[in-house]
């Protein structure tokens, strides 16, 4: 299927479940993931980031963030000679300020709750690790809509492979098509196409800072509400 333009959104009919991301699609959390890698490099004597460098970097988990980050200063072999430290002190300094700067973007407590109100089970699946996933919901006041919270770290491969969307299908009992994905990239769009689900992005995201208008979806929703709009069971 080409990709939907924004005006071309597809409603979806025979829909018993959403799966849904976290950053970049309910919150934006990119002020925490400045603060915590700064001071990441701070401990390293590297010069900061700019918050738009960093956020170019977000999607595919905190391993292949921090090697991005390093890779800004410095060749491959010595990335993965800091790797380890790096990353034990980013996730030391990610767990302080989880939360503390991110914010709900328009539409995302309305829209949860419209899902929710048609009947639609609901999961979070993210490429950030589980712990910080509840943590982050927990202090967002998100985590009661889920039934399921899945992070990067809960199965052996993470977005944009399937596996973890299939697990909540299987989890769920639901064929693949009875679920949408709903998310910021095109990590989402791929994982969902691979597991056979249907899958809405959202345009406010982070998508690796690539246009949201090349990937692959049934479109481009202006919110979660909007995309609740489009969705019927």
């Amino acid at each position: 299927m080409s990709t939907a333009a924004a005006s071309e959104v597809i409603a979806l009919s025979g829909i018993a479940a959403a799966i849904i991301d976290l950053d970049g699609t309910m919150l934006d959390t990119a002020p925490d993931f400045q603060v915590a890698v700064n001071r990441m490099r701070d401990e390293m004597d590297l010069a900061p980031l700019e918050q738009k460098t960093i956020v170019d970097f977000v999607g595919k988990g905190s391993e292949n963030l921090i090697r991005r980050v390093l890779a800004v200063d410095f060749p491959a072999q010595q990335v993965e000679q800091h790797f380890d430290a790096a990353l034990n002190s980013y996730q030391r300094h990610y767990e302080v300020v989880n939360g503390t700067h991110a914010s709900l973007y328009p539409g995302v407590v309305e829209g949860l709750q419209a899902m929710r109100d048609k009947g639609l089970r609901l999961a979070c699946v993210t490429n950030k690790p589980l712990v910080f996933a509840l943590a982050l919901l927990e202090k967002a006041g998100l985590r009661d809509y889920f039934e399921l919270v899945y992070g990067g770290d809960s199965f052996p491969r993470k977005k944009p492979d399937p596996m973890p969307l299939l697990a909540v299908c299987a989890d769920f009992e639901l064929e693949p098509a009875q679920v949408v994905a709903i998310g910021d990239s095109s990590n989402d769009a791929q994982a969902a196409r691979a597991a056979g689900c249907r899958v809405f992005n959202v345009p406010y995201g982070y998508n690796h800072g690539e246009s949201i208008q090349d990937v692959d979806s049934d479109g481009i929703v202006a919110s979660l509400l909007v995309a609740a709009h489009h969705i019927s069971t």
